[in-house]
């Protein structure tokens, strides 16, 4: 019994370590605190106020990307993960690249449609359950969007998943 406990306290010990950002206080962690904690970001934006957008992924095997809020001051604001059910479905034919790229982050991928003239931006996900979902952008050459497509992803069922 002492020994199921035991092991019980080190996987969630090890679990709370795979936590990103589970050393960052909003308020009081600097830029410097949050790069020393999730590494170089992969994108940074122009922030509200004139602060900064900092984004960090997981790709190629991570469906996670988080946004940490830097003020103007250097201070991190706001701390969250983006790609959420809220988020991948407030993406909507219409959108600028820049209005996707700010709400969920750089894509996985960026692939092409010649015949249509389209550029497709890739963002998976996982929904409830940790169900493999993909969000699929296509946009115009004029950077609007045109198809939005959010769908199971087939390609991480247990039997075709690359990673088994």
């Amino acid at each position: 019994m002492k020994a199921a406990r035991n092991l019980v306290l080190v996987l969630l010990t090890a679990g709370c370590a795979l936590i990103p950002g589970r050393n960052l206080e909003p308020g009081k962690s600097t830029r410097a605190d949050v790069v020393a904690e999730m590494g170089q970001p992969a994108l940074s934006l122009e922030g509200p106020g004139g602060g900064r957008l900092l984004y960090f992924t997981h790709w190629p095997w991570g469906r996670l990307t988080y946004v940490a809020t830097i003020g103007p001051d250097g201070v991190l604001r706001t701390f969250e993960q983006r790609l959420t059910y809220a988020d991948i479905h407030a993406v909507r034919e219409g959108m600028t690249r820049d209005e996707v790229r700010r709400l969920l982050g750089p894509p996985k991928e960026i692939g092409r449609l010649p015949r249509q003239q389209r550029e497709v931006w890739e963002y998976p996900w996982l929904h409830a359950a940790r169900e493999g979902r993909v969000l699929f952008v296509q946009f115009a050459d004029d950077g609007v969007a045109k198809e939005v497509i959010e769908m199971h992803d087939y390609e991480r069922d247990p039997e075709n998943d690359p990673r088994r």
